[in-house]
């Protein structure tokens, strides 16, 4: 039987009157990798802080197993003034165990994570670096620390693509048990082994990926749909049978009057589901789109566009992806005249009406409430050509009630954030969309509907995102930013190009001179990139190695659950938990090792 790492017991936590969550129960045990699944505002961040005891629940009991090592990565770190990298890794480690003596291979340790997450310059501050830098160095130092049990709030948001996918291929790969809120659907499918949905104020545990949580919670929804239906038909025989003879009520059976009311109360659960109304149309749009010609743009030694040329069709759908720091968002903002070029132009046709979604979020005054930021764009709203709406009336689409229309914006979550940014965005019926990284802080749900929105959108879209479900899912090409000014324009979505990149990889690999040859950085660092000989003959040893110590830990987790008696039990226990610790050090160099493949 798999050990119990965590308990929740019966938690409940509501804010004033708004419930999130009520006698909440669940286990979390060895081994488990957990998704945490629910709408925006519904508590699945408030559910991690409670089990992090961050927060404190209205009542239940929260039990983890005696001396369970936790690592816990926040959405937003936190961080000391004269942080660096590798000084905040280091940070502690009286905690983690790390004696005098090795220190040194901790450090060297710590080097080797910060840099398979991009962070090449350990000693450099924390306060220099982008929201996405500072987020890797904070999963180093929680990886670093071999916790038993890893709490992650969206750990995808803010990372480019190239580290999302070391850390999906790292977690996979690791004996670290897991529980997570994010809502990057191909991290959870292939990460995940359990998803818990919070919906309507209780759970619904599924056991197994995402896309198994997906057909298991559409059967759940329609159970529920047919057993409302059947709760409805027999309320209305109970009413009549409870209506023709009232005098003699008192001489009724007391149960099925106690079942009547039961099954009132039964019927009054509602089903519907308040999603986003994504029901504005783009306007007219021209067949001249924007032209670029021979644009160029540098920061100091830092090439973004080098002679960049391309003539934008009417309805064209383009992803933009390439890592952290290489120019996307410099790119969108010069196509609309926010950054000039250095030289060469751009030429946008006049019925161009751009709707820009930024990384930086709404730039409304948090003193201000929601309804009168709306209200100071436009008190009249026309979308379609002919329909119009007043602004209490379009905030309602995008889940804004009354109550919550007269919320000051500093108290809005970043999900409600990202919607009031998306009302503001298409109130102007755009036929151009820029959008800057936008799934961030939407939760699932919604993002499947702007999924919908922007497939049917008949208007021109660039969106620069890290998540690749909703890159497959709206895109019909890419760009690929590949550093020094170097755009590769790419036919398909981001999948495509993963197969694509992968199979080129492989074909080219002999061509190893072809290969240095174009290769423009400088002889040491591209040594460093790849493994020696020494390395490689590691690297084969540890295929080895692990494969072996995997055989070995399911012989004897075959011989523990065979229920039969074991002289040698105490042995045997204590060569397993060796066996685990050294599948996750070899595990772990192993990772290292295949980065330089």
């Amino acid at each position: 039987m798999a050990t119990s790492y965590l308990q929740v017991e019966n938690l409940t936590k509501s804010y004033g009157d708004r419930m999130l969550f009520r006698d909440v129960t669940f286990g979390v045990y060895e081994g488990d990798k957990i998704g945490i699944i629910a709408k925006n505002g519904t508590g699945k961040s408030t559910l991690l802080n409670i089990i992090a005891g961050k927060e404190s629940p209205d009542s239940g009991n929260i039990t983890f197993r005696s001396g369970l090592r936790v690592g816990i990565l926040d959405q937003t770190p936190l961080f000391q003034k004269d942080d660096t990298a590798l000084g905040y890794c280091m940070r502690d480690t009286e905690h983690l165990h790390v004696d005098e003596h090795d220190v040194w291979t901790y450090e060297d340790r710590a080097r080797q994570m910060l840099t398979q997450l991009g962070i090449t310059d350990a000693d450099s501050p924390v306060s220099t670096m982008s929201g996405g830098q500072s987020k890797r160095v904070a999963l180093a130092k929680v990886i670093l620390g071999n916790p038993d049990l890893i709490i992650l709030d969206e750990p995808t948001n803010h990372l480019d693509i190239k580290v999302i996918e070391w850390i999906e291929n790292y977690l996979t790969r690791s004996r670290m048990t897991l529980l997570m809120v994010t809502h990057d659907r191909y991290f959870l499918d292939r990460v995940t082994n359990k998803i818990i949905e919070i919906d309507r104020e209780s759970i619904y545990t599924y056991d197994g990926n995402y896309d198994y949580y997906l057909r298991r919670r559409q059967e759940r929804i329609e159970a529920m749909s047919a057993e409302l239906a059947k709760v409805k038909n027999t309320l209305r025989k109970e009413q009549e049978w409870m209506r023709r003879q009232p005098q003699a009520r008192a001489g009724k059976a007391k149960y099925r009057i106690d079942a009547f009311y039961d099954l009132k109360s039964r019927s009054r659960i509602n089903l519907s589901e308040d999603n986003v109304e994504l029901n504005v149309k783009s306007s007219y749009i021209g067949s001249k789109i924007f032209e670029a010609n021979g644009v160029n743009k540098r920061f100091g030694e830092k090439i973004i566009l080098d002679d960049f040329t391309y003539t934008f069709a009417r309805y064209e759908k383009v992803g933009l992806i390439g890592p952290n720091g290489v120019g996307k968002s410099t790119f969108i903002k010069m196509l609309q005249g926010i950054v000039s070029p250095d030289s060469g132009e751009w030429n946008v046709g006049d019925t161009v009406r751009f709707g820009y979604y930024s990384q930086e979020g709404i730039s409304f005054d948090d003193n201000k409430r929601v309804i009168d930021a709306i209200t100071e764009i436009a008190e009249d709203i026309v979308v379609n050509g002919d329909v119009r709406y007043s602004p209490m009336q379009f905030l309602t689409h995008f889940l804004f009630s009354p109550a919550d229309q007269q919320k000051y914006i500093s108290t809005l979550s970043g999900g409600e954030r990202a919607r009031l940014h998306l009302a503001s965005v298409l109130m102007r019926s755009p036929n151009f969309l820029v959008l800057d990284e936008p799934t961030n802080d939407l939760d699932i749900m919604t993002l499947g509907i702007l999924e919908d929105y922007l497939r049917n959108f008949n208007g021109c879209l660039i969106v620069v995102s890290h998540d690749r479900f909703f890159l497959d899912s709206i895109v019909d090409h890419l760009f690929v930013f590949e550093g020094d000014g170097v755009i590769k324009d790419f036919p398909g979505g981001y999948t495509d190009y993963r197969t694509w990149l992968s199979e080129h990889t492989e074909n080219s690999a002999p061509a190893n001179k072809t290969s240095e040859a174009k290769d423009n950085r400088p002889r040491r660092e591209r040594n460093e990139a790849r493994m020696t000989f020494k390395e490689r003959r590691e690297f084969e040893q540890l295929t080895v190695e692990i494969e072996q110590l995997n055989n070995e830990k399911s012989t004897l987790e075959a011989i523990f659950k065979s229920g039969e008696a074991v002289k040698d039990i105490i042995e045997k226990s204590t060569r397993y938990e060796e066996v685990k610790t050294l599948l996750d050090e070899k595990e772990l160099r192993w990772l290292e090792l295949s980065e330089k493949e």
